[in-house]
């Protein structure tokens, strides 16, 4: 019976923390280290995770130390990327290399290209090892966690909500000054101003002038909280800034930028544009593949231009917003499937319209059925086709290491002239009968 009532408890909680997330971490975080391990060592991993990333950062890592290694290379694997990177940040340098031994290499790579900030910029500069609080927490319940904490002290605790992002600041003389019971959301402050991890340095030493602050925080994308930037660092980095050679800033690593040597951007830009040569031939064989029906239906010669133009545009769109999430890492390279997927969406509703009209002005200017029909059923399929090409084209070069910015316009405009001209021409041979 004991046997039984204990499967019954445990799959209660299993289901409570499933469907109630939040509630279940705000109660774990009350309870001691070694009970909440139980509970993370005690239930799947799918069940585990979700409720992980409703821990604040510092907590998140105090209960991964504790937990065994594969257990704890499960975590770091399921984990969302981006709060897997903000607890690694949390840990020192040796630790934070111990746990990546754990992973595979595609999501060891991963997670250190998003901890990787460029020179020059706010995540370089910021220093992640950082407590966060709660509003709904009480002064007292405060105070005694910041005894606890091993963080560099500062003049101001930050508050951040559900979803860690940040809504808040206390001060210390607020903090010692107010009732014990106080909520820590009815004596704080409003955030002066944050900063984004790329924002480059001259923002943010105006910011910090501006507002004149002790400390800066700096938040990611969707605006959590992921470090803060202290005044004696950021004048050290300006300080150090400006004993470097201006000349470093422009081709450094080998990678090129705006004022590189003309070799070097003829280097890196002439093996892509040999490429753009050769896949511009594949494109000029699949319309020679038709060559005898572009003979026999000479009106398809016309319209070829405005499929391939359309779905080079769905494509360019896809491709502009999907290295943009890319750059500012709203997205990894593990999310291809969602982001394809929501391409793929966005080019068949684009498509429908886009040949609603193109059908409309062909019918006008043929007053053919059969072309009508094969310039509408081409389009909607060479704009998905698109979609998704612009989507999975800079996800596949950055997994492979190479420059999206180089090469995926290339490949993208041989892909949709591709697309657009096969499903054009094929259609159309399919549909011949009616032409």
């Amino acid at each position: 019976m004991s046997g039984n009532s204990e499967s019954v408890a445990h799959a209660l909680q299993s289901n409570f923390i499933k469907q109630h997330s939040r509630q279940a971490a705000r109660y774990l975080e009350s309870l001691s280290v070694e009970e909440v391990v139980d509970v993370l060592s005690s239930h799947p991993v799918s069940v585990i995770v979700p409720l992980l990333e409703q821990f604040t950062t510092e907590n998140a890592v105090t209960y991964l130390r504790e937990v065994d290694k594969s257990l704890l290379k499960s975590f770091l694997t399921e984990l969302a990327p981006n709060f897997c990177a903000a607890v690694l940040s949390q840990c020192e340098d040796e630790e934070r290399e111990n746990w990546l031994g754990l992973l595979s290499k595609s999501v060891k790579s991963e997670l250190k290209r998003m901890m990787a900030y460029p020179e020059n910029t706010a995540g370089r500069l910021m220093d992640t090892r950082i407590g966060t609080f709660r509003g709904d927490m009480t002064v007292q319940e405060s105070i005694e966690r910041l005894r606890g904490l091993k963080t560099r002290p500062s003049r101001n605790l930050f508050l951040v909500d559900e979803e860690h992002r940040l809504t808040g600041r206390v001060e210390y003389q607020d903090l010692i000054l107010a009732d014990s019971k106080s909520l820590l959301k009815n004596v704080a402050r409003p955030i002066q101003t944050m900063v984004d991890t790329l924002v480059p340095r001259e923002d943010v030493v105006e910011a910090l002038e501006k507002h004149k602050l002790e400390n800066l925080p700096v938040v990611d994308i969707s605006g959590r909280l992921i470090g803060v930037i202290r005044h004696d660092i950021l004048i050290q980095a300006v300080e150090e800034e400006a004993t470097v050679d201006l000349l470093t800033m422009v081709g450094a690593g080998g990678d090129e930028r705006a004022l590189s040597k003309v070799s070097l951007a003829v280097k890196k830009r002439q093996p892509w544009l040999q490429i753009n040569l050769v896949t511009a031939f594949l494109a000029a064989a699949v319309v020679g593949f038709f060559e005898d029906l572009i003979a026999q239906f000479t009106a398809l010669a016309v319209l070829l231009p405005v499929v391939a133009g359309q779905s080079g545009n769905a494509g360019s769109q896809a491709l502009a917003v999907t290295m943009r999430g890319l750059a500012l890492r709203e997205i990894t390279v593990r999310q291809w499937l969602p982001v394809a997927l929501k391409e793929v969406q966005v080019g068949a509703i684009n498509g429908i319209g886009i040949c609603m009209t193109t059908c409309l002005g062909v019918y006008v200017w043929s007053h053919s059925v059969g072309l009508t029909l094969v310039i509408g059923v081409s389009m909607i399929v060479s704009m998905v086709l698109a979609g998704l090409a612009g989507a999975l084209v800079p996800v596949v070069l950055t997994r492979v290491g190479q420059d999206p910015a180089t090469a995926s316009s290339i490949i993208l405009t041989t892909v949709t002239d591709v697309a657009g001209f096969f499903s054009f021409l094929g259609t159309a041979t399919v549909l011949s009968k009616y032409l």
